[in-house]
C-alpha cells in the first residue's frame, strides 16, 4: 500500500520538530537540481580571480581584522542605542 501525500504530511507532523525539520530538509534537498561540479568549480574560479583582481588593482580595499572588529562593534553598539 503506497500512502498517500496526505497521509504522509499527517504522519509527518506527529513527529518531534528536530526530526520534522530532518524531512523537510531532506525534501527540500530532493527539488535542487544538481549542479555540475566542473561548473561550480569554474565559476567559483573566475570569482576569485575577479576579486584578486579588484584587490590587486585597487579597485577595493581591504581591512584588518582589528579595522573589521572596531567596525563591527560600532554596528553592535549603534543598534542597541536604538
Amino acid at each position: 500500500m503506497v500512502a498517500g501525500m496526505e497521509d504522509i504530511t499527517q504522519l509527518a507532523l506527529t513527529l518531534p520538530a528536530d526530526q520534522r525539520a530532518q524531512v523537510a530538509q531532506a525534501l527540500l534537498a530532493s527539488l535542487d537540481d544538481a549542479a555540475d561540479p566542473a561548473e561550480v568549480h569554474g565559476a567559483w574560479t573566475a570569482e576569485i580571480a575577479s576579486r584578486v583582481d579588484d584587490i590587486t588593482s585597487g579597485r577595493v580595499q581591504t581591512l584588518s581584522r582589528d579595522e573589521v572588529g572596531a567596525q563591527l562593534a560600532a554596528d553592535r553598539s549603534t543598534k542597541q542605542q536604538r
